[in-house]
């Protein structure tokens, strides 16, 4: 996630980043400049339709439609900016959660528990496995080194991690039961913590999987071309050659909302404008240690 200062108003305009729209825009900006070109030479100066009431008409379709394509970009904009948040919120929830546990934990336990250094290593272990787990990355083994042997077998890398972690929670603490290290208001004391891991997991992962629509995505994208590549018939008789940088201008606020909005409805991958699921985990892993 690309870290900035809200206050500032001049410097952002000329910082270009890896995920900039204008550079990503570039090469359609060109094609769209090259395309009103043509288009206001052809009606200017080949075919000479200035006199043409029909074409001087169409900008009134245009200004119809602006209405039209406004309500759906900021529809579109807003949806995306909702799953991002919410994926935001979801992972705010789990370091809070992850806190809460530890400091449950380190009030119950005695000092120098064995069964504190086991969540000292499976509380930030959850945090890793599910950010590796959203973005379809491999989870390492040696996170899990310092577990019992009997912990480590019943570890299977090739399925569903986060799951696992959060199954050996539960088992241990079911364990400290069984031992009367624990009592039974003190394990419901820390099971809405423990639940919370499996929960938030699962309002991941229903991001993740659930895409906007194909058939909106597809009409949003056809509704911007065609409204672009009609912009030049209507306008060149009332602007001429200055028609070309208007609609080029058009095009990159349009197009540029589109490519926003496909960058944050997606917030768990490795996008400069995606959640900062690693730092998010190394701080989860940080406090747990500090607790513990």
């Amino acid at each position: 996630m690309i870290a900035h200062d809200p206050k500032k108003w001049f410097s952002p305009p000329f910082h270009f980043h890896r995920s900039d729209t204008v550079r990503r825009l570039f090469p359609w900006i060109i094609g769209v400049c090259v395309y009103s070109t043509v288009v206001a030479w052809l009606e200017l100066e080949y075919w000479k339709l200035g006199e043409n009431s029909l074409l001087r008409n169409i900008s009134l379709m245009h200004t119809l439609l602006g209405f039209v394509i406004s309500f759906a970009l900021v529809f579109r904009t807003n949806t995306a900016y909702e799953r991002w948040w919410e994926g935001r919120k979801l992972w705010g929830a789990l370091v809070n959660n992850s806190r809460n546990l530890a400091m449950k934990l380190s009030a119950i336990l005695p000092e120098g528990d064995p069964n504190l250094g086991y969540f000292r290593i499976l509380i930030p272990a959850y945090a890793t496995a599910l950010k590796n787990h959203l973005r379809s990355e491999n989870v390492r083994m040696e996170m899990f080194d310092n577990l019992p042997e009997y912990a480590r077998h019943t570890l299977d890398l090739e399925k569903h991690v986060p799951n696992q972690v959060a199954a050996l929670m539960y088992r241990r603490a079911q364990e400290m039961l069984s031992e009367k290290k624990i009592s039974g208001e003190q394990l419901l004391f820390i099971n809405a913590e423990l639940q919370s891991f499996t929960d938030i997991c699962g309002g991941c992962e229903r991001i993740k999987n659930t895409p906007i629509p194909y058939s909106y995505i597809v009409f949003i994208k056809k509704f911007i071309i065609v409204y672009v590549a009609t912009l030049p018939f209507g306008y060149v008789f009332n602007l001429g050659y200055y028609v070309v940088p208007m609609v080029a201008f058009i095009f990159f606020v349009l197009a540029s909302l589109e490519l926003i909005a496909e960058e944050i409805e997606e917030p768990f991958g490795a996008d400069e404008n995606d959640l900062p699921l690693s730092r998010m985990a190394q701080s989860i892993q940080a406090h747990i240690h500090e607790i513990i």
